[in-house]
């Protein structure tokens, strides 16, 4: 897994690991959009490059046993790497990608990750993610599920 620079066109790798404790007094809603500490009984995740403390993505997962499926119930890039003038390329599609090898994990190509997307992003997640649309929801399964894992080389 990798983020891109976007000025240099540097790559760098990266990795996904489940927050800590006393991470949830960086996430902050300044910094990441959302309230994280209503998060800790999800499984919440950070992505940070490599030899870096700094977390410039998180994630929060629901599993759904029964439907074999995982919902990423909130996803946030650090402020510096939205819009136009971010920073760095890749982060959600990475935490997406990592959310997709856990639904692997647990059952193989069975298993489905969606999201509730808000009104503005949902175009944007079956564009750039391929995702599918539910609905109310949008979600990856199946083709589409391994076809991300392969673009993020997950």
């Amino acid at each position: 897994m990798h983020i891109t620079h976007l000025k240099t066109g540097i790559t760098k790798p990266v990795f996904v690991e489940l927050v800590n404790p006393e991470d949830f007094k960086l996430i902050t809603k300044k910094r990441y959009w959302f309230n994280w500490k209503v998060e800790k009984g999800n499984w919440v995740y950070k992505l940070r490059i490599e030899g870096s403390d700094d977390i410039l993505g998180v994630m929060s997962l629901v599993y759904i046993k029964e439907e074999e499926r995982v919902q990423i119930n909130l996803l946030a890039v650090s402020k510096e790497n939205r819009g136009k003038g971010k920073e760095y390329e890749g982060i959600a599609g990475n935490l997406i990608a990592f959310a997709c090898r856990e639904i692997l994990k647990l059952h193989g190509i069975r298993g489905c990750v969606s999201l509730v997307p808000k009104d503005i992003l949902k175009s944007h997640y079956m564009k750039k993610y391929r995702m599918l649309d539910a609905g109310y929801q949008v979600f990856l399964e199946g083709s589409s599920l391994l076809k991300l894992l392969r673009d993020n080389n997950v």
